[in-house]
């Protein structure tokens, strides 16, 4: 598997926050995306340090953080369209990336179907557009993500939840082994939601690795892996040892708190105080 090494060197951090500990990554035949010591910058402004993960194949990790903690600078990573500052990314040469449906485009005329083609574009030479064999694997993705019945219907027409299943199509066009699901389940409801877990743990259990970038700590729970970062990486384990609330609170840089009615866990501000 081919990885990508920077020969560069982060700036030691001026706050001094001590990373969290983690072991360095031995790649195996196993391991389908991974870390080593990885820090990312924009330009001068380092924005993510001291990332060390592995992950098989087959293994479902959630990456969790609030905004700006890192997640999608870590995805762009991981896909080769930001290079690191320092450390090494162990990485397929091309991985699936399946974006958050809010940000599509979707005043533009395009069908399910035109979508799901998109993915065979990337393996094609520029001046080749898809044939038959590729609109054949788009209809296929379709029909594996429960939406082939509406190919022909309008992109933008479609529910969030059938939007997201189309992106997800788009990425197994492009057969990749390794998927980065950016919040997947932002704005889905529960069904739609139940539905997608669903087929997402049908592809971990054929062997795609499955890198979900979320807010949400308790889906967190449901998947093999935690990576929790906050500028840097402040924790990566199995989710009973990640998440924990010294963990969490480090992660969010608030407090937590257990939200009424079952309702799952919060947030407070770090200045939050009571009235």
């Amino acid at each position: 598997m081919p990885d990508r090494a920077a020969v560069s060197r982060a700036e030691p951090d001026p706050a001094g926050a001590a990373a969290a500990p983690a072991p360095a990554v031995s790649p195996s035949s196993d391991v389908a995306v991974a870390c080593e010591n990885v820090s990312l910058a924009y330009g001068a402004r380092t924005v993510l340090r001291d990332v060390t993960f592995a992950v098989r194949r087959g293994e479902r990790a959630a990456v969790l953080g609030p905004n700006g903690g890192g997640k999608t600078t870590l995805f762009r990573a991981l896909t080769s369209e930001l290079e690191p500052v320092a450390g090494r990314v162990i990485a397929p040469g091309r991985c699936g990336v399946v974006p958050q449906t809010e940000r599509s485009r979707l005043d533009f005329p395009v069908s399910a179907l035109d979508v799901a083609l998109m993915g065979a574009v990337s393996r094609l030479p520029w001046w080749r557009r898809p044939g038959r064999a590729d609109r054949a694997a788009a209809h296929a993705a379709l029909e594996r993500v429960g939406l082939d019945a509406m190919a022909d219907e309008t992109f933008g027409d479609l529910s969030g939840g059938q939007r997201q299943r189309v992106l997800l199509a788009r990425a197994l066009v492009q057969d990749a082994r390794v998927l980065l699901l950016d919040e997947p389940f932002s704005g889905l409801d529960t069904r739609s939601t139940e539905l997608f877990m669903g087929l997402l743990d049908d592809l971990a259990g054929e062997g795609r690795t499955l890198l979900i970038a979320t807010h949400d700590v308790d889906q967190a729970r449901a998947w093999d892996l935690v990576l929790c970062l906050n500028g840097a990486q402040i924790a990566f384990g199995p989710p009973e040892e990640t998440l924990t609330l010294p963990t969490l609170e480090r992660t969010y840089g608030g407090s937590i708190v257990e939200l009424p009615g079952g309702g799952g866990h919060g947030v407070l501000p770090p200045h939050h105080h009571d009235h």
